[in-house]
């Protein structure tokens, strides 16, 4: 649905009978410039701009005010990070440790195996270690009588190095992987988290310290604001700029419509002027109407009365829509209040934007629709209860006899049809 109405955009635009209301909006005349000139684009790229200015100078504003308070916790991700720098915690590793522990805690024949192997080795009374050392004195005793005995008491000395090795590695293995378990328990106590945990924990205290450093560095959100000021200024300017000659041209095509619309005299200027930045450039967008000759341009919304502003909106929705890309433009009584000379000129000048673009007018006023090439008519009728609205396209003497009837109401005269036939240029 929202890939359809945005289609949808792109091929109608539909000007309704209380769209002269919405040039009372200052937003609304401002799009309407935008619109008749093509700024949409670069309108579009003023608004981004000053969004990413807005954003870094709130960061800044932040950072400023914050002060003390994000110096400590700068402090203590600082502390924490080197403690787990320290600890450096690998991914997987608490799975692996639990498993190795598991296998030397919970399976009592390696444990008893490996107590029993140092007891015999080295703690027992009679080790092997102590029995092997009364040996190899005793074998350094005999190599004195009998030098043929050297190379196994070479070999008990080997045997009783590797003895030692064995010893002091099995005491080695079950004490480093103790005191790693302890420290990586401690630390996931200490910090709320699991111990498998820790790396992320790690990891996500790495990218908040440097992202809080970087937030935290004053000067350089200070350079970026006054880069991004910069840009948004370079593009608001130009923006300015092409709306200010867009002004001038609007405002002549418009007037020169509004003489047609029997308002002579009546001027139209788009007045832009500077103000405030903000997400749609450094200009304010505001119509002002000289309604007859020798009057002074005043605000829109405080000059215009109802049928001089629906004729206003007439001529702007007419000269604006020149410029549109939309193929198709739906008209619902925009004539709304005028009649006579003025209403044949409103539609002459739809049958004008008709020859570049597909116009659907909705209309009362038999002067406008004389000017269309086709003609379909409306009507409403009680079936089974219900009202129904049927849509019927007309033919060459059924368009004659619909004009007649909107000339001359619900009795229709051979006077109506000639000026019927008049209207529409026929014979």
């Amino acid at each position: 649905l929202n890939q359809l109405r945005e289609l949808g955009d792109r091929l109608v635009d539909i000007h309704g009978q209380h769209a002269h209301q919405l040039l009372l909006k200052t937003g609304a005349q401002r799009e309407l410039l935008d619109r008749h000139a093509n700024l949409h684009d670069q309108a579009a790229k003023v608004a981004q701009a000053y969004q990413l200015m807005n954003a870094t100078s709130k960061q800044l504003q932040q950072a400023e005010a914050a002060g003390a308070d994000l110096q400590r916790e700068q402090e203590r991700l600082q502390w924490q990070l080197d403690e787990l720098n320290e600890i450096a915690p690998q991914a997987h590793e608490w799975g692996e440790i639990q498993t190795s522990h598991a296998r030397l805690a919970n399976a009592a024949k390696i444990i008893q195996g490996i107590e029993l192997a140092i007891d015999h080795l080295s703690d027992a009374e009679n080790s092997i270690e102590s029995q092997l050392n009364r040996v190899q004195h005793t074998i350094d005793d005999l190599v004195k009588h009998d030098a043929n005995l050297s190379e196994i008491n070479e070999s008990l000395s080997n045997a009783q190095i590797q003895i030692d090795e064995a010893i002091h590695g099995l005491n080695r293995y079950l004490a480093e992987l103790e005191a790693r378990m302890q420290v990586l328990h401690t630390a996931a106590r200490k910090y709320k988290v699991n111990p498998d945990q820790l790396p992320d924990l790690w990891i996500s205290s790495q990218e908040k310290l440097a992202a809080f450093t970087a937030a935290q560095d004053i000067e350089s959100l200070r350079q970026k604001l006054k880069i991004q000021e910069s840009d948004f200024l370079k593009l608001a300017k130009d923006l300015s700029t092409r709306r200010q000659q867009a002004a001038i041209e609007l405002g002549q095509a418009v007037s020169d419509a509004m003489q047609r619309l029997a308002m002579s005299g009546g001027q139209l200027q788009v007045l832009v002027s500077p103000t405030e930045a903000s997400r749609y450039g450094i200009d304010q967008i505001e119509f002002l109407i000289a309604a007859h000759s020798g009057s002074t341009p005043k605000p829109l919304a405080k000059v215009a009365s109802g049928g001089e502003l629906a004729r206003i909106s007439l001529a702007i929705s007419v000269i604006t829509s020149k410029a549109s890309f939309t193929p198709t433009l739906i008209f619902d009584e925009v004539d709304s209040g005028i009649g006579g000379a003025v209403a044949q000129t409103v539609g002459e000048l739809l049958k004008q934007l008709g020859g570049s673009h597909q116009i659907l007018c909705v209309t009362h006023l038999a002067q406008v629709a004389a000017q269309g090439d086709h003609h379909f008519k409306v009507s409403k009728q009680p079936l089974d209860g219900k009202t129904h609205s049927d849509v019927k396209s007309l033919g060459r003497q059924e368009r004659i006899e619909e004009i007649a009837r909107m000339l001359g109401g619900t009795t229709i005269t051979d006077t109506t049809r000639r000026h019927a036939r008049e209207l529409l240029g026929q014979t």
